[in-house]
């Protein structure tokens, strides 16, 4: 059973301002862009052309919340993939409700003149700026940017920050916005990565959830450079879908361009929740698969296996069963993880794909309750006894879960040094089938509870007699004179039983004396 095609396939979020920049390449747009949003989240290089993708970002502008977006260089001389990233960042002109064209101080050409003749219809959403302006005493140039007839027009350094506060100042005027107090987060937002090797589809599955084309798709590898970010809701539930570029073998990755954007897809794992890892479903699980699942799974992510292309399968009874026990085969570390077959060019099988995501975020953030842990873990010792050496039986004591997101748990046992590590694996197996969590990775630390010694390992104790501080009772004396006993040191046995025995001889002497008399 597939789902029907869907197009579009969800509720897109809700709107709200967007402002895009846009210019030629290497005038310092993506600079701009991390500078806004405060973090690197585009690549910056010299070389020119690096963004190719709309790179969009959430940005609180004084407190109101905007999707900021950086577009690829717009260029009039085109090759290769030029026509895709042009015509992607023209057609931003019209979805914008705030346009920055940046330009460089020191360098107008032709194509800069075009740009600005072009873009005079959305003259009265735009702010012309002026970057590169690294020392203020240059302003100057700035004035000679108001010939070109635009009303609003700012020097800045995106490298260095000057002129920021002006530009946002601008901006607001521009969208009709006052500053205000920022707005509390709604409610959890799932961030979904895609993520796999080159030409999979994964492009091809982000247009497809988001109704928009956010990535451009191509036969060429490595055309997503950056990590390109978009929302949608699905059932209620906002889903976040981070779009990251092919990550290939080391030994493959030739440009410093792609080298940080395997390093970006890298460093996306430990942003996202859940990770689809999109494999060929004709050509299989490969090595390089294996090593970007071997990461995922370190790092405590929820991960599904994701088979494009199931448009392109034979069509066998049997087929898509047999693919499964091949990868549960050749790759049993994701023994738990779910696998599911879809088409992003044709949209099958989607919904099932994200109740899935759903299902397994759900498992991410359970907690166990410890009493329940605790009942489970002595049926699971009933059933299969830890395993003993030398020293005796290895013991549990008591356990408990230490986190979510990623899962972990923490059991207290009598020895860690050379506790069996297939008994660690069963413990695994049984969580994930007695407790719900059969469909995630995830960690059991041990810690060594330190018990008292025993009788016989501390010995046995020897009582030690106190000489009081002062009698209870003054010995009767009978009005002679008694001289103050000698101070001794306690725990002096003999000199204690010698002064014993004198008090009983003396108290003796008294009692036949008094009988005599």
């Amino acid at each position: 059973m597939t789902d029907s095609i869907i197009s579009p396939p969800f509720e897109r979020e809700e709107k709200i301002p967007v402002i895009s920049i846009i210019g030629r390449p290497n005038v310092g747009k993506s600079t701009l862009f991390n500078r806004l949003v405060g973090k690197r989240r585009a690549i910056t290089d010299p070389t020119p052309g690096v963004t190719r993708d709309a790179i969009s970002e959430r940005w609180y502008l004084e407190g109101h919340a905007v999707t900021l977006v950086d577009s690829g260089g717009i260029k009039y001389e085109r090759e290769g993939l030029d026509d895709l990233v042009t015509e992607r960042s023209m057609s931003l002109l019209d979805k914008s409700d705030a346009i920055i064209f940046l330009m460089e101080a020191k360098e107008i050409s032709s194509e800069d003149e075009e740009l600005l003749a072009h873009l005079r219809p959305w003259a009265e959403k735009l702010v012309l700026v002026v970057n590169k302006i690294d020392d203020p005493r240059h302003m100057d140039l700035v004035w000679e940017f108001y010939a070109y007839g635009y009303q609003r027009v700012l020097g800045i350094s995106a490298a260095h920050g000057h002129g920021i506060g002006e530009l946002e100042e601008i901006l607001l005027e521009l969208l009709g916005l006052t500053p205000q107090e920022r707005e509390a987060e709604s409610e959890a937002v799932i961030r979904l990565a895609i993520m796999g090797k080159p030409n999979t589809g994964k492009s091809t599955l982000a247009n497809l959830l988001v109704g928009d084309e956010i990535s451009i798709v191509s036969d060429i590898a490595g055309t997503t450079r950056d990590v390109v970010s978009a929302s949608f809701v699905y059932k209620g539930t906002e889903f976040k879908v981070l779009d990251t570029a092919g990550i290939r073998r080391k030994s493959k990755v030739d440009e410093n361009v792609e080298y940080y954007s395997v390093n970006r897809a890298i460093k996306t794992i430990d942003e996202c929740d859940v990770v689809l890892l999109v494999v060929d479903a004709v050509e299989g699980l490969s090595e390089q698969d294996k090593k970007i699942a071997a990461l995922i799974v370190r790092r405590g992510k929820g991960i599904i296996l994701v088979l494009n292309k199931s448009d392109l399968l034979s069509g066998i009874g049997n087929e898509q069963a047999a693919i499964k026990d091949r990868v549960r085969f050749l790759f049993p570390i994701l023994s738990f993880a779910p696998i599911t077959f879809i088409s992003a060019l044709k949209g099958i099988d989607i919904g099932k794909m994200l109740d899935t995501v759903w299902a397994v975020w759900r498992q991410l953030n359970k907690r166990v309750e410890t009493a329940r842990l605790n009942e489970a873990i002595i049926q699971w010792g009933q059933a299969y006894q830890p395993p003993r050496d030398k020293e005796g039986h290895f013991k549990i004591y008591y356990g408990t879960q230490t986190s979510t997101h990623p899962v972990r748990f923490l059991l207290f046992v009598n020895r860690v040094k050379g506790f069996p590590q297939g008994y660690v694996q069963f413990l695994k197996n049984s969580i994930r089938r007695d407790l719900g969590f059969d469909s995630i990775p995830l960690e059991i630390d041990l810690r060594e509870r330190k018990r008292n010694p025993s009788l016989n390992e501390r010995g046995v104790k020897r009582p030690v007699e106190k000489t009081p501080d002062k009698p209870t009772k003054s010995p009767r004396t009978g009005g002679r004179a008694v001289a103050k006993p000698k101070a001794r040191k306690p725990g002096n046995l003999a000199s204690l039983d010698k002064q014993r025995k004198r008090q009983e001889k003396q108290q003796g002497r008294r009692t036949t004396a008094k009988k005599r008399g």
